[in-house]
């Protein structure tokens, strides 16, 4: 169990989203929940997101190997930093880290990202457009944090994530059990002091982009969205759309994102899907009375790592999106819906209440999809 040393409510209030901070022993006592060899050998698997990054000519260059590794000889003691993305998806062991954030909303919750670091390893001066909580765990590294502004890319490159070197408001070294929070567009960078071990804890909102493309799928799958545009208004020219028509085009768009009918079933779908491959359990088809046995022998139902179950306030329907997906059950088990959402494990009499209600389909299909397993009792 890790508890953080936070007051959340003064954190909500004073520094979420508005300015970088730095909490000394954030986690007392802080013991790593994954070992250095054994995040070396998560980012040997194919289907784990990993990359290293190593250092080149005096910290002023890096360059960026995507995994899977077959083997870490090659890049010697110094400067190099290895990233593994979404280890709470494939290593059960680090989820009650990630429970210790749960004050902020799961639609947030991006993943859990481990970096082992040679001394002198780092990735760069760089900017991200999410929130991110680093915890330092075995070792010691300095960071640096820079003022929201303006910033140009390293070299010029447009496409390059690094960007020039900024002026500090926050040069600190983390020891560990420390946290370093940086809100979305604060630069900052991470210097490798001591075999270091951090691990961050990301949390992100949908663009612009991902949400007009999300509505725009959701139209075409489900064939809706065929109004067109009317108007009696004479063109301004021959050649020329006149300001009132193309105000008047852009207000069927505004038309359709007001509308919850297809803003929320678009929303629970994006919501809910993870950036990163999901840990899948494969387990034998459970049927309604191998459900009963298992609750009366103990079982405890567990989601897997990283799974998103959300409700949305207000919802036109009584429904769960999960994984991109959606799922009904009866408005009068709509308690129940919340404790499977907020819950990540249930057992006993909440277990079988759920069982006897409205989703037990829901549970059923879920079991057999992999995203939900049944464990014995420990």
């Amino acid at each position: 169990m890790y508890q953080l040393n936070l007051d959340i409510q003064d954190f909500l209030t004073n520094v979420w989203q508005k300015k970088p901070m730095v909490y000394r022993q954030a986690f007392k006592n802080f013991a790593d929940p994954i070992a250095a060899d054994e995040l070396a050998g998560l980012a040997c698997e194919e289907e784990v997101s990993s990359r290293i990054v190593v250092t080149q000519n005096k910290g002023k260059d890096w360059q960026v190997v995507n995994g899977p590794f077959e083997d870490y000889d090659q890049y010697g003691e110094e400067n190099w930093q290895l990233l593994v993305q979404a280890v709470n998806h494939w290593y059960p062991d680090s989820q009650p880290l990630v429970e210790a954030f749960r004050f902020l909303p799961d639609w947030r919750f991006d993943d859990l990202m481990v970096s082992f670091a040679t001394p002198g390893g780092g990735v760069g001066p760089h900017i991200d457009q999410y929130d991110v909580f680093i915890i330092q765990g075995e070792g010691r590294r300095r960071w640096t944090v820079g003022d929201i502004g303006s910033h140009q890319q390293r070299g010029g490159n447009l496409t390059s994530p690094l960007i020039d070197n900024f002026t500090p408001i926050i040069d600190d070294i983390l020891e560990p059990g420390d946290m370093l929070y940086i809100p979305p567009g604060f630069p900052h960078q991470g210097f490798t002091l001591t075999l270091a071990l951090s691990y961050s804890i990301g949390f992100r909102a949908p663009s612009q982009q991902e949400l007009m493309s999300q509505l725009a799928d959701y139209l075409i799958d489900e064939n809706v969205g065929h109004r067109r545009f009317t108007s009696t208004t004479d063109a301004a020219g021959k050649g020329v759309v006149a300001q009132e028509q193309q105000l008047g085009m852009m207000a069927l768009i505004k038309q359709l994102a007001e509308d919850p009918q297809y803003y929320q079933t678009m929303l629970g779908k994006l919501l809910s899907q993870n950036r990163f491959e999901l840990d899948i359990c494969e387990s034998e088809p459970v049927n309604a009375e191998a459900l009963a046995d298992a609750i009366e022998d103990g079982a405890i139902l567990r989601r897997i790592g990283g799974l998103k179950v959300l409700s949305l306030e207000n919802d036109s329907q009584s429904r769960l999106f999960i994984n991109g997906e959606s799922y009904s059950f009866d408005a009068a088990d709509t308690a129940l819906a919340h404790q499977l959402s907020d819950d990540t494990e249930l057992s006993g009499d909440a277990l079988q209440v759920l069982a006897d209600s409205s989703l037990q389909p829901v549970l059923l299909k879920l079991l057999q999809q992999g995203l939900f397993y049944l464990a014995e009792a420990e």
